[in-house]
C-alpha cells in the first residue's frame, strides 16, 4: 500500500538487540525460537501461580494466568492464519506462505508473554502499586530521601521517572522482564526480536507523555528508552499499535470474557440457567442458528444425564460465543485495516466489531457476579495489605544509607531477601558489566529493583513472604 504508514517488511523485522547465535529456517523462523527460549523460563512457570479471576486456589479447574495465556496464544494464532491468509491476496510481502506463517508465530508467541508482568493479585495489584507510589511521592518522608539524594550528588527523579511508579504498568513490566529481567548470560535478557517487543508494546509511548497521564497507560519504562528507541527505529511504530497488538488484544478478550463465566458458574457464583435464558432472550433473533444448536445440546445434556449439567452448558457456551467473536474480530481487522495501517484506528477490534454488544453483555455478567463476589473482593483486600506492607518494608530498604553488603540492621537483612537475579542485573553498567556498587546507584533504579522483586512474585509467594516477615508464619 502506497499510502501506509506502516510497513509489514519492518512490522516483522526479526533483529535483536544482541544478534543471536543459533540459525533459523523457513519451518523455524525468529519468532518460533522467541517461544522457544521462553517455554522453559521461570517468568513463564510464575503464571501458574498468579491469578486470573480468583486468587490462591486450591482447585485445579479456575484458570491461572498461565492456563488463560495458553488459551489465548491458541486464539491468537488461530485469528493471525486467518487473517494472514487474507493478506496474501493484498500485500505483496505476504504471497509468500512462509511470511504469513512469521505472523501466525509472532502473534503466538506474543499471546504467550502477555501478562508476564502481572504483579500479584493481578490488575488490582497494579492499583495498589500505583496508589502506593503516588501517596508516597507527597510524602514528607520522601522529601526526606530526596534530600538525601541530592546531599549525595544525584539528581532529582523527573516526571517520568516517578510516572514509572505512579502509573504501573503490567505491560511494560512484561517488557522489562523479557529485555532484561528474565536474565541469560547478559543484559539483554531474553533478547527477544524487535518485532515481538513492539507487539507486546500495547501503548508504545513512555510515561511521561501526554497520553500517558490522560490514559494512565504506558509502554516501556525510562529505564528501556533505549531499547524503544531500537523498537522504533527496526520496526517503525513510532507511537502508533502494531497492527498484531490488536490481534492480541482481541484474543486477550475473547479468551478471558467467556472463560471468566465458564469459572464463575465452576465456582458456584454464577447461577448460569437464570443467566443464559437472559442472554438467549437478547440476542437470539441475531444469531437464530447458532441458539438453536446451543439448546440441541443443551437438550442432550438433561435426556443423557450427564453429570455437571450446567457446567458442560456453559462450556458449550463458551465455544459458542468464541467463534462469534472470533468471525467478527478477523471481519473487523479486515474493515479497518487501511486505518490500521495509516496509525489512524482508535479504540479495539472486538468493541468495534459486529459482536461489540455480545462482547459487553459477557463483561457485565463477569462484573456482577464474579469480580463482586465475596471470594475474590476478600482476596483482593488481602492482597492490598500484602502488596503494601511488602513495598513498606522494601522501598525503606533500599533508600536507606545503610551498607548493603551487611546483614546487621533490619534494613540490609531486607536488602539480602531481593532476588540475587535482580540486584546483579543494577550491578551491570551500560557494556553490561557488573561494575555498579549499589552505593552510587540512583534513587530510581534502586525503586525499580523493589518494584522488580515484588512485581515478579506469584500470589503464594508474596502471601507467604509477607507472612514470614511480620511474624505470624516462620521460613
Amino acid at each position: 500500500m502506497n499510502d501506509a504508514k506502516l510497513e509489514w517488511k519492518k512490522l516483522l523485522n526479526s533483529s535483536r538487540e544482541r544478534k543471536s547465535d543459533s540459525s533459523s529456517s523457513q519451518h523455524r523462523n525468529e519468532f518460533d525460537k522467541d517461544y522457544d527460549r521462553i517455554i522453559y523460563s521461570s517468568s513463564v512457570r510464575r503464571l501458574q501461580d498468579k491469578a486470573q479471576v480468583f486468587p490462591l486456589q486450591e482447585n485445579d479447574f479456575t484458570r491461572t494466568r498461565l492456563t488463560h495465556s495458553l488459551e489465548v496464544a491458541a486464539l491468537g494464532r488461530s485469528i493471525a492464519w486467518s487473517i494472514g491468509l487474507w493478506l496474501q491476496d493484498r500485500e505483496d510481502y505476504f504471497c509468500d506462505f512462509w511470511k504469513v506463517k512469521e505472523l501466525a508465530s509472532l502473534i503466538e508467541v506474543s499471546c504467550l508473554v502477555h501478562d508476564l508482568g502481572n504483579p500479584p493479585f493481578g490488575h488490582y495489584g497494579e492499583d495498589i502499586i500505583r496508589k502506593w507510589f503516588e501517596d508516597w511521592f507527597s510524602s514528607s518522608e520522601f522529601k526526606k530521601v530526596e534530600r538525601y539524594f541530592s546531599d549525595k550528588g544525584h539528581t532529582a527523579l523527573t516526571t517520568q521517572q516517578k510516572n514509572d511508579f505512579k502509573f504501573f504498568e503490567g505491560n511494560a513490566q512484561t517488557i522489562r522482564i523479557l529485555a532484561r529481567l528474565q536474565f541469560l548470560n547478559d543484559r539483554h535478557g531474553a533478547n527477544f526480536t524487535y518485532a515481538t517487543l513492539a507487539t507486546l508494546m500495547k501503548y508504545p509511548w513512555s510515561s511521561g507523555n501526554g497520553k500517558a497521564i490522560s490514559k494512565r497507560k504506558f509502554g516501556y519504562f525510562h529505564a528501556e528508552q533505549e531499547l524503544y528507541d531500537n523498537i522504533h527505529q527496526n520496526v517503525g511504530i513510532g507511537e502508533c499499535r502494531h497492527p498484531a497488538t490488536y490481534i492480541l488484544e482481541a484474543a486477550d478478550d475473547i479468551a478471558y470474557l467467556a472463560a471468566d463465566i465458564e469459572d464463575g458458574v465452576k465456582k458456584g457464583i454464577v447461577p448460569w440457567d437464570e443467566v443464559y435464558l437472559e442472554i438467549e432472550k437478547k440476542f437470539i433473533e441475531k444469531y437464530p442458528e447458532k441458539f438453536k444448536n446451543l439448546n440441541t445440546n443443551r437438550d442432550a445434556a438433561i435426556k443423557n444425564e450427564v453429570p455437571n449439567k450446567e457446567l458442560v452448558n456453559v462450556q458449550n457456551f463458551k465455544i459458542f460465543v468464541q467463534q462469534i467473536m472470533i468471525e467478527a474480530v478477523i471481519e473487523a481487522f479486515k474493515e479497518n485495516y487501511n486505518n490500521i495501517m495509516q496509525g489512524k484506528f482508535d479504540g479495539d477490534l472486538l468493541s468495534s466489531s459486529d459482536a461489540s454488544e455480545l462482547r459487553q453483555e459477557l463483561s457485565n455478567i463477569a462484573r456482577k457476579y464474579c469480580f463482586s463476589s465475596e471470594e475474590v473482593l476478600t482476596l483482593e483486600l488481602v492482597g492490598d495489605k500484602v502488596i503494601t506492607d511488602l513495598l513498606n518494608m522494601f522501598i525503606g530498604a533500599v533508600v536507606s544509607g545503610e551498607n548493603q553488603n551487611k546483614t546487621k540492621t533490619k534494613n540490609e537483612k531486607l536488602f539480602r531477601l531481593i532476588s540475587m537475579n535482580f540486584r546483579h542485573i543494577q550491578r551491570l553498567d551500560k557494556q553490561g558489566l557488573p561494575n555498579v556498587d549499589f552505593a552510587d546507584l540512583p534513587l530510581y533504579n534502586r525503586l525499580l529493583l523493589v518494584t522488580d522483586f515484588i512485581s515478579g512474585m506469584t500470589d503464594s509467594y508474596a502471601v507467604n513472604l509477607h507472612r514470614r516477615l511480620i511474624g505470624v508464619k516462620l521460613p
